[in-house]
């Protein structure tokens, strides 16, 4: 069987929420859409974000490809299209800096009211955390509050690096629909 039939095959069974087809297509195309972000962003940490973005998006909208497109095609679009949207909001985000340089804060610190408001999301969020499986409250944990790196999880599990990365993709996709 060809590559280009291995890859349809594994496509259809995407399709069918198949884990491990979403795994081995993140293992084939992760390189070529990651390496297409690093020549357009010239950084690891954004070209990476978007790289995930990219491919969450492309496995929540599976079943819109079609197969006269070359997979990879659609994937680097996809690609291209939230870097593009990033661009555009970051050009619309206001530097109050810019306007006045006059103005400084001579406070870092919150105020207790602030205190409260964050604390009271922070449990809001863990809450919702609580709520997912725990397969992905677990790599939730240690992505965002244990600060680990994929490879870092992938280790500490025991388990693949496209895995964990399906799994904090998945976790974050559940999260969004919570909150």
């Amino acid at each position: 069987m060809s590559d280009k039939n291995i890859i349809n095959q594994q496509i259809e069974l995407a399709k069918k929420n198949n884990q491990n087809a979403f795994s081995y297509l993140m293992n084939c195309f992760w390189d070529d859409v990651y390496n297409y972000q690093l020549k357009h962003t010239g950084n690891e940490i954004d070209s990476e974000d978007i790289t995930i973005e990219s491919f969450a998006k492309a496995f929540n909208k599976i079943s819109t490809y079609e197969s006269k497109y070359e997979f990879k095609t659609w994937l680097i679009t996809i690609s291209k299209n939230l870097h593009i949207d990033k661009i555009r909001k970051n050009k619309n985000k206001i530097d109050i800096n810019k306007f006045n340089e006059k103005i400084s804060v001579h406070e870092n610190s919150p105020n207790p009211e602030d205190k409260l408001i964050n604390e009271q999301q922070l449990i809001s969020l863990k809450s919702k955390i609580n709520k997912l499986k725990p397969h992905y409250k677990e790599v939730v944990e240690l992505k965002f509050f244990n600060e680990l790196s994929y490879k870092e999880i992938s280790l500490k599990l025991n388990q693949p690096i496209s895995t964990i990365k399906v799994k904090v993709i998945r976790a974050k996709k559940i999260l969004n629909q919570l909150i």
